[in-house]
């Protein structure tokens, strides 16, 4: 499906649910949020039902997120369901890996295609602090376990936080020289939480991993399978790559291939918007699938040329906090 703006869109973020077993910082603010009751969420019947629909106005890559997606019993089985129509070719997760390990297995055999997992730091103590309540071993464990699922090519999501440090950065090169996976910073985005600052920009985060292995330069890569906006670099003779995603220094809206449907059933059209259209109720209230696809292509119409995170008249008031959206 192509907007407005010339740009394909073809990609979708489901959020199962809103709940999650993280308390990350930056994410939810100090006071929390108001989890939604079962019966605002939707169901796994309804999620296909709109999944079917909107495939066939051109989605055909699916992320399931949360919260945390992997709290939500029967995950597997959606995963299967949804494989097994057809329409979708790649289906892809993000988690903070913690609950992966005995279930890996089982979401590659559904029809899992890779995943994504959150990972700030490698020091117990500042993993423990940004989570609230998280252990670092869970994570890593879980990193593991993708692995040798074959949940690949793995994306480690790292959210650039004053909790990143160099040994942080030295631990990541490692694994990029051991595994073919990637490891990606992201830009801070203030609609979730205060808990924790800014760290380093991304130019910073660029020399110092240069000057890591002894100033190689990071080389362009472009053969990274994935979805995002994610610009890829390679160091000499690694297996694995470094991705950066830039929302606020250099916003990538023009490219912007994708919507998002909230675990209580809105299309938005941007994360970084307030924006959003209820499929949940006229689906429940019996809406036919011409009806349901007109809201699809209303969603689409919505995408902005671009967010205004950048402006000098400051953030917008988001009414949803990241885990409320699923990111």
């Amino acid at each position: 499906m192509i907007d407005n703006h010339n740009r394909v869109v073809n990609y979708l973020r489901i959020s199962v649910t809103d709940r999650c077993n993280f308390r990350c910082v930056y994410c939810m603010p100090p006071n929390g949020v108001h989890w939604l009751d079962h019966s605002e969420v939707l169901t796994y019947e309804e999620i296909l039902r709109l999944v079917a629909v909107f495939s066939r106005e051109g989605i055909s890559k699916i992320r399931l997120t949360g919260g945390e997606p992997l709290v939500r019993s029967g995950l597997a089985n959606l995963i299967h369901e949804i494989k097994i129509m057809g329409v979708i070719d790649d289906i892809s997760l993000t988690t903070n890996g913690s609950l992966l390990p005995p279930m890996a297995h089982n979401l590659k055999t559904a029809g899992l295609d890779r995943v994504n997992i959150s990972l700030d730091t490698v020091n117990p103590a500042r993993f423990q602090r940004i989570t609230t309540c998280g252990r670092l071993d869970d994570t890593l464990h879980g990193i593991e376990s993708a692995l040798d699922a074959g949940l690949t090519p793995l994306k480690i999501n790292v959210v650039l936080t004053e909790s990143l440090l160099e040994a942080d950065l030295a631990y990541f090169i490692q694994q990029v020289y051991r595994h073919p996976i990637s490891v990606r910073f992201i830009e801070y985005m203030p609609i979730g939480g205060t808990g924790v600052g800014n760290g380093p920009d991304i130019g910073t985060i660029k020399k110092m991993l240069s000057m890591a292995v002894g100033r190689q330069a990071l080389r362009p890569v472009i053969n990274v399978r994935g979805n995002g906006p994610a610009k890829y670099y390679q160091l000499p003779k690694a297996r694995g790559t470094f991705g950066f995603i830039t929302p606020i220094s250099d916003h990538f809206c023009g490219e912007c291939n994708r919507l998002r449907l909230t675990a209580d059933g809105k299309l938005r059209p941007c994360l970084l918007s307030n924006k959003e259209i209820d499929v949940k109720t006229p689906l429940r209230n019996g809406a036919s699938d011409r009806e349901l696809a007109l809201l699809f292509h209303e969603a689409i119409r919505e995408k902005p040329h671009e967010h205004s995170l950048c402006r000098a008249s400051g953030y917008p008031d988001f009414k949803r906090r990241m885990s409320q959206i699923g990111g």
